[in-house]
């Protein structure tokens, strides 16, 4: 049994380049959440909470909560960040009410599954009137992949990435369900602001 995850992995790397550019990601997805002044926060795919965790720490929102679909996510995260809410669950079925949350993120997760206008329908639903959405900026980040030596066999692709976007083809899939505030591009991701129609 795996004792930790691909994304516990990722928070916890000791690769200097990698801290590098997670902590230019994390910056600038605190700086928009920030703006936003959120009072309630749901994180769908959240992971061990990394990113609530550094949102509770720099005081956006109140009620912070996230969802994973990994058992294994949410226990690390309880014993990682215990004041955190973390529960299992899908994205294709979130336990909440319409419009629950006024912020509702969902960062690198989009591109791992099947039916991502479901998934992005249902954050949708349960957001009040933001989403703060991100995905891999292809071609950079398989390209990022290939220069430091991974997944050379899928030319840098991620073995559990099955969709990928550029970020302007990422900006019209939300943009058919969302009104888009803001697109930041911290290499290799693309970054999404959006506001409910």
């Amino acid at each position: 049994m795996h004792t930790t995850t691909d994304n516990y992995r990722k928070h916890t790397t000791s690769s200097s380049l990698q801290k590098k550019l997670l902590a230019k990601f994390n910056a600038a997805l605190l700086e928009e959440a920030k703006k936003l002044s959120p009072e309630s926060i749901l994180d769908v795919g959240c992971g061990e909470g990394f990113t609530l965790e550094m949102l509770r720490e720099n005081n956006v929102g109140k009620n912070l909560e996230g969802v994973d679909f990994l058992d294994r996510a949410i226990e690390l995260g309880k014993k990682e960040h215990p004041k955190l809410t973390l529960k299992q669950g899908s994205i294709f079925d979130l336990k909440y009410k319409d419009n629950s949350f006024d912020l509702v993120i969902c960062s690198e997760v989009l591109e791992h599954i099947e039916n991502p206008e479901e998934g992005l329908k249902e954050l949708v639903r349960v957001s009040k009137k933001y989403c703060l959405l991100s995905v891999p900026n292809e071609p950079f980040f398989m390209l990022g992949n290939l220069a430091r030596g991974k997944n050379i066999s899928r030319l840098g692709n991620d073995i559990e990435h099955i969709n990928h976007w550029a970020f302007w083809q990422f900006k019209g899939f939300v943009g058919k369900y969302l009104s888009i505030k803001t697109v930041r591009l911290p290499i290799p991701w693309t970054l999404i602001v959006a506001e409910k129609k």
